[in-house]
């Protein structure tokens, strides 16, 4: 049976954490994933949190019934430059205690490093794993993993080759659906994606996006052209060409069992109606 998680991301300007898991609660979520925000961990920045923030946000899941069933952080651990390399792996440790403070023992996140460096970058990844293994086991805490655009690993093949080259089982794959045409170069397989990924596959992104290779590749305009960025969206299911049906299969096929995560951003003006449309669909789909 799948957990469906709600990434509270479009509720952060207006609400503290706590008050994000009793706006889940409204909404019909019994999870939540907390991605990155200033108060607890941010981009590439040591964790805010202290013991009374842990405490409230513990109050709010016994009061509210909510789990915070994965957190989502983004620490720049595969970078080049060893000091800062260095610094990443702290934040990693300090996140790991927090979330067993707060019993979440599953953490999703990136590879975070640049595509300009792949080969050193994934040098520096491994060693980053290697010196936070002991700690990951120590809490027993679980890791997914995920490409993301504008990263040093950015296809779903290669992501999925990291993963297994670690060879343990605390370790497992992330599929972000509005990265789907980031990861396939265009192509769209998710059918192939989902299937090749099975075995290590615990959680699924979900939001819809647009297919940035489409016709002639103007689906987005960047300028100038040529620029060194990625472009992507995370919409609401059936704004995009995300082939919904086919993904909804190909997880009740491999009896996927994992966290789904609802990742809709940028559209705070709607976000309740979205939510709870996101909520419903992916309840009919997979929970029926």
């Amino acid at each position: 049976m799948v957990d469906i998680a709600l990434d509270p991301n479009m509720y952060y300007l207006t609400m503290s954490a706590p008050d994000c898991l009793r706006k889940a609660a409204d909404l019909g979520f019994e999870f939540v994933e907390l991605s990155p925000r200033s108060d607890f961990h941010f981009w590439h920045h040591y964790p805010k949190a202290d013991d009374a923030y842990v405490a409230e946000l513990n109050r709010a899941q016994r009061e509210t019934g909510v789990k915070i069933r994965t957190l989502n952080p983004v620490f720049n651990w595969s970078s080049v430059d060893e000091a800062e390399r260095t610094a990443q792996v702290r934040n990693w440790r300090r996140l790991l205690e927090l979330a067993d403070q707060l019993d979440v023992r599953e953490i999703t996140s990136e590879f975070a490093g640049d595509p300009n460096t792949p080969r050193e970058c994934e040098a520096q990844w491994y060693r980053s794993i290697e010196e936070l293994a002991p700690t990951f086991e120590q809490y027993g805490i679980r890791l997914n993993m995920e490409a993301h655009p504008y990263d040093f690993v950015e296809l779903h093949d290669e992501a999925y080759s990291l993963v297994r080259g670690v060879n343990v089982d605390w370790i497992g794959y992330e599929y972000c659906c509005p990265h789907t045409f980031h990861l396939s170069d265009g192509a769209g397989d998710v059918e192939r994606m989902l299937r090749d990924s099975a075995p290590k596959l615990r959680e699924v992104h979900m939001a819809d996006v647009f297919n940035h290779r489409a016709n002639d590749g103007n689906r987005y305009i960047i300028n100038p052209p040529g620029v060194d960025a990625r472009v992507h969206q995370h919409n609401e299911l059936g704004m995009g060409e995300v082939p919904w049906d086919v993904v909804f299969q190909t997880l009740r096929d491999i009896k996927f069992d994992g966290v789904i995560s609802v990742c809709v951003f940028g559209w705070h003006e709607k976000a309740d109606e979205i939510n709870r449309r996101m909520l419903e669909r992916i309840t009919r789909e997979l929970k029926a």
